[in-house]
């Protein structure tokens, strides 16, 4: 109630009205919460479940708070550092966007007055101008390569996004992202991370280990992942260990696997599971700060290579212009 009254109007408030009045009428927590899986999924309603039956509510919700912290905290680690490069594309591309746009055409003018013979690369230059401002030689384009340029990053999102709704598309996806150097470790990584710690806390939570396993096959957010969590939970099924089919589909780094398979030796499967996150929490960080100092200089090379060419490119016919006016001299 007092969560409820603390709300400003809006859908989150009305959630905690309806599960306010459910608990109020006889329904357990878990069951009123799941009556809105958008708001809580089933990792919530599980943990919840747990906590009602094992007397320990309090202290389930305070691990679920701590999973989300982490959790969270680790998306907006990867968000963070992505900011900085997308920021420099941007201008980047908006800059060159605008040479192309406003200032190649007039040298174009400047060339035809001269009559200079272009070279290959100056003539490309100016096609790729013209595309750029919609007025090609041949008339007038039906869309200017500007409005391309701006629609392309929305364009190739809902293009992954449509992609990632079928499974055949989703599961090439994560695939191919996860065979990527460097992108593809740190997507691994991520994973590895996300996973042991659902796993770990729904376990200390006292969820049964097979659903357990099948939410967090469902909460994975990777079909690799999810395909070997599928294998994980037939092998429990028929009496089997957990680290034994993870090594087998060679999701995880041998580390990994032996630190589950020594959690499940001593009992204290959720207590590595949650060590083995920790960890690649911190190996998170390593690797996105790798991918950046990959990608800062890489960015150098290419702008410095874009705006180099384009330098050349109008440099070429001025030597022959001015060549030209010096024999003419």
């Amino acid at each position: 109630v007092i969560l409820e009254q603390q709300q400003r109007p809006g859908k989150p408030k009305t959630i905690l009205l309806d599960v306010v009045e459910d608990v109020e009428s006889g329904t357990s927590l878990s069951d009123a919460m799941s009556k809105h899986p958008k708001a809580f999924d089933r990792l919530y309603t599980k943990m919840v479940a747990a906590g009602e039956i094992g007397g320990v509510l309090d202290l389930i919700l305070q691990r679920l708070a701590n999973f989300m912290e982490k959790s969270e905290r680790l998306k907006a680690r990867i968000k963070g550092a992505m900011i900085y490069p997308i920021c420099v594309i941007v201008v980047a591309v908006a800059i060159v966007t605008g040479i192309m746009y406003f200032v190649i055409p007039k040298f174009k003018d400047i060339f035809n007055d001269f009559d200079v013979t272009l070279p290959g690369l100056t003539l490309w230059l100016i096609d790729a101008s013209l595309w750029v401002a919609g007025t090609p030689e041949s008339g007038q384009q039906a869309i200017p390569g500007y409005v391309w340029i701006i629609a392309s990053p929305f364009l190739i999102y809902f293009f992954f996004a449509l992609i990632r709704k079928t499974k055949p598309g989703r599961a090439a996806f994560d695939i191919i992202l996860m065979k990527i150097p460097v992108i593809g470790t740190l997507v691994e990584k991520t994973s590895v991370a996300r996973f042991t710690r659902t796993l770990g806390t729904l376990i200390a939570a006292g969820v049964p280990i097979l659903e357990a396993v099948l939410i967090t096959r469902d909460t994975s957010g990777n079909h690799v992942y999810e395909k070997a969590l599928n294998e994980v939970h037939d092998s429990i099924r028929e009496g089997e260990s957990v680290a034994a089919p993870l090594r087998e589909a060679k999701v995880c780094d041998s580390i990994v696997v032996n630190m589950i398979e020594v959690g499940e030796e001593t009992g204290d499967l959720d207590i590595m599971l949650v060590k083995v996150a920790d960890n690649y929490d911190e190996e998170v960080d390593v690797a996105v700060s790798a991918l950046l100092s990959l990608l800062e200089p890489l960015l150098v090379v290419v702008l410095g290579g874009i705006v180099g060419t384009i330098v050349l490119a109008l440099f070429l016919p001025l030597v022959k212009m001015i060549e030209s006016v010096s024999d003419t001299g």
